[in-house]
Formats: C-alpha cells, structure tokens, sequence
C-alpha cells in the first residue's frame, strides 16, 4: 500500500519522510488518548500525521481489512512499511500497521525505530 491508496478518504500526505495515518472515530473511547500522543509529537516535529475519520469514511473498514480501534499506518517515503517493530519484547507494529492504544514512551520507542 503506498499514501495515493489513501486519498479516497481524506489524506493528503507528502510522499516523504515519516507519516503515521490514524483510523478513528468519535465513538472510540481510546482513539483520543493516542491522537493527543501523536498531536504532540508532530507539534515537536518529530512526525507527520493525519487521520481517517471512521464515520465520515465508512468504506474505510472493508478497503483496509480494520478489525480493531484506533489503527494506526506507518508510511515512510508514501510507502507503508512492511517491518515489524518490536518494543520491550511485544511486536507492536505488524507489517506498518498498530492496533490499540499503547502509551507515549512505547509510541516513542516505535518512533525511534523507523
């Protein structure tokens, strides 16, 4: 998958350098928690990041096989990444794509690997 295949649903992102794209929706409880964390880190430009809106962009489940809140998409260079990143022993990142929340420190560490 590379960032053009996200354009249907809102994203513009620059096909350099690192974005994460977050999938979420105001019916998720968590999604707030990390959308703060990662506000945080594109405002130390340490990332770029956008997000999908579940509810404005139903199709969204389907296109990318989502079965679990908040997702997120790592891209490097408008590609997504097809590693595994590893912190503390537990892979949290699957083939460029994380689901659930996890706390700063960890979303750091991740950070720090790409």
């Amino acid at each position: 998958m590379n960032i053009e295949d996200l354009k249907q649903f809102g994203i513009k992102g620059s096909k350099n350098g690192l974005l994460i794209v977050e999938v979420s929706s105001k019916w998720c409880i968590s999604c707030p928690l990390l959308e703060c964390i990662l506000e945080k880190f594109r405002d130390e430009h340490l990332i770029k990041f956008e997000k999908i809106d579940l509810d404005l962009y139903p199709s969204v489940i389907q296109s990318l096989n989502i079965t679990a809140m908040p997702l997120l998409l790592f891209f490097r260079d408008g590609k997504l990444l097809s590693k595994d990143i590893r912190v503390n022993d537990y892979n949290f990142v699957k083939h460029g794509r994380m689901a659930g929340v996890t706390c700063e420190n960890v979303i750091m560490k991740i950070i720090e690997k790409l």
